[in-house]
């Protein structure tokens, strides 16, 4: 057991609950954004795994890593815009849509990567960037500032989301319309347009999510490769209470968990595997069954909005 507490696997599981997170963060702040317009998106999963494809496939075929993540934002926002029409101008019941956004998603990623790729392959995604100074600094600085590009973006996201929602005159149009849309509306404010743009871009960050395990994680695509991280990410933003820094604190408890799951059978402490890998799903439920009453719970959450109707 103390071979756990060594400062290199100490080092190590906090680097790898850095690295875990990020398509986390890329999902669950996309799906802030959304849900807090009163939209709830359970089709993040399948974007991630189109964004994961869309990412690799161009990666594979150009060999750019720009162009990746271009491909990955733009199929993400398709579907994002496809979830938006379904949900928002035919008012289907979001959590069914969702599940459908999903199964697409699914179905559609395995078809394109038989039909194109059709084996497993790598690709040269993107590198470790220690950042100058900062990652010299002992112990936390190879476990904090030694990571790909796309980790750093995710985690810039987190005071740009939050400006963005508390700080500026969208952000409050967007909270307007997922508290009270009749009242948004009355005041001018284009409810369908706000609600199609959140969703929009919940979906270009969920594919961006999808991209960061294809590209930068893992450098491999295989089919269903996300395994439920677009359904956690939808949780932790209910974790978080819609608030961009409670959901990072969410999703860093969860990646320590898994970071620590991992270590253990690296390090060979004599736990069940399976045990071990059912630890971070054990954590999430019991976390979100303790975890107080949220009162940031957007009041127009899966309403759809009817001009007129109250």
């Amino acid at each position: 057991m103390e071979q756990l507490f060594t400062l290199t696997t100490l080092t190590g599981i906090l680097h790898s609950t850095i690295r875990l997170a990020t398509p986390y963060l890329f999902a669950s702040l996309g799906e802030t954004i959304s849900q807090r317009s009163g939209v709830l998106n359970l089709g993040v999963e399948g974007q991630m795994l189109m964004g994961a494809f869309a990412a690799f496939f161009v990666v594979v075929t150009t060999g750019s890593l720009l162009g990746g993540v271009v491909a990955a934002i733009f199929v993400g926002a398709l579907l994002g815009l496809l979830m938006a029409l379904v949900s928002v101008s035919f008012r289907a019941e979001q959590g069914i849509s969702g599940i459908g956004m999903y199964l697409l998603g699914l179905g559609l990623s395995s078809l394109l990567f038989r039909l194109t790729l059709g084996s497993v392959q790598s690709v040269r995604g993107f590198a470790e960037l220690a950042l100058p100074g900062l990652s010299s600094i002992p112990v936390l600085g190879p476990a904090l500032f030694k990571h790909s590009l796309l980790v750093y973006v995710a985690f810039a996201l987190v005071p740009l989301v939050a400006y963005l929602l508390n700080r500026t005159t969208w952000g409050l149009n967007i909270r307007a319309v997922g508290d009270n849309p009749q009242a948004a509306d009355t005041l001018g404010v284009p409810v369908i347009a706000i609600r199609y743009a959140t969703v929009t871009v919940g979906g270009a960050m969920a594919a961006m999510g999808g991209a960061s395990l294809s590209i930068s994680a893992v450098n491999i695509f295989q089919e269903n490769m996300t395994g439920g991280i677009g359904f956690i990410a939808v949780a932790l933003v209910y974790f978080g209470g819609w608030r961009p820094v409670g959901v990072m604190l969410g999703i860093l408890l969860f990646s320590l968990v898994s970071a620590l799951q991992i270590w253990l059978q690296l390090v060979g402490i004599g736990i069940p595997s399976d045990l071990a890998v059912m630890l971070p799903y054990i954590l999430t439920i019991i976390a979100l069954a303790l975890a107080p009453q949220r009162t940031g719970q957007p009041a127009a959450l899966t309403r759809p909005f009817n001009r007129g109707m109250v």
